[in-house]
């Protein structure tokens, strides 16, 4: 007979395991929760001969049991731990990009996180009965809490590029606003590979010439077609005619957008709903 018993003294915890248990269908398996002083136990033998199968549902368990119960709560103490500089705001924009890389990205799978858990609940449930579920967690599952570590530096690293994006637009949307405006046209001519600026005479615009300087670019990269932008910024027209065609608009277009604002006319050959997409 092989015998387990889980220690938590987390309500939550415990109605999570007993009712994975209770749905779980393992042959010759029985449980109990008994209240002590300190914690409860839910304890679980098992009188079948595969003690393998056995200890791998169990360790399945529990790798689910913190992927569900703890994972957010560690994300966030860590977050407060190692950017403690972050206000509430930034914390918990840094913990939406947490969870949009955990679970929006191929590269950080659900199934990688569980197989980590799972491996350190295994190895330990080989050679012993008893588990503290809070204590195992800090203390034995180094390669889980580093998987979540850097984790957050990406989505900080994501955070402070947006935030830096989102700043360069507004001062550039200052800049605009703060010079008179021209009399002069431009025509932005779009298509996914090449962007080409016409004036209004439909004259082509060297968006490369040594006359834009390149003084509007900064460390900032919005696209492939920064000269675009820095030559627009150049000549500041006071209308931006985006064609379009049957194309609908990238990254950059949309930015263009949020920079020139009410500049920015789509003719009406464009798709105007894609947008707004």
């Amino acid at each position: 007979m092989k015998s387990l018993c889980i220690k938590t003294n987390n309500l939550d915890n415990i109605d999570y395991l007993l009712n994975e248990l209770d749905n779980m269908y393992i042959e010759n398996t029985y449980f109990s929760c008994k209240n002590f002083k300190s914690y409860t136990n839910v304890i679980i033998h098992y009188t079948g001969n595969d003690n393998e199968y056995f200890l791998s549902e169990i360790a399945t368990l529990l790798s689910f049991l913190v992927i569900d119960n703890f994972e957010e709560s560690l994300l966030q103490n860590s977050i407060l731990k190692n950017y403690f500089y972050f206000d509430s705001l930034e914390i918990k924009k840094v913990l939406n990009l947490c969870f949009d890389i955990l679970y929006d990205s191929n590269e950080f799978s659900l199934d990688d996180r569980q197989l980590t858990l799972f491996n350190a609940f295994y190895s330990y449930l080989l050679e012993n009965k008893h588990i503290y579920i809070n204590g195992f967690i800090h203390f034995r599952l180094k390669d889980y809490i580093s998987f979540l570590e850097n984790i957050i530096d990406i989505a900080v690293n994501k955070f402070i590029i947006e935030r830096e994006y989102l700043e360069f637009i507004s001062l550039l949307k200052i800049y605009i606003k703060s010079n008179s405006n021209n009399s002069k046209v431009v025509h932005l001519m779009y298509t996914p590979d090449k962007i080409t600026l016409l004036d209004e005479n439909n004259n082509y615009i060297d968006i490369t010439s040594i006359e834009f300087n390149t003084k509007y670019l900064s460390d900032i990269s919005f696209s492939s077609n920064d000269y675009v932008l820095n030559a627009l910024l150049t000549i500041l027209p006071n209308k931006i005619f985006v064609h379009l065609g049957n194309y609908s608009p990238d990254e950059f277009i949309n930015t263009l957008m949020l920079i020139f604002e009410d500049k920015i006319v789509l003719p009406k050959e464009n798709k105007k709903q894609d947008l707004l997409k």
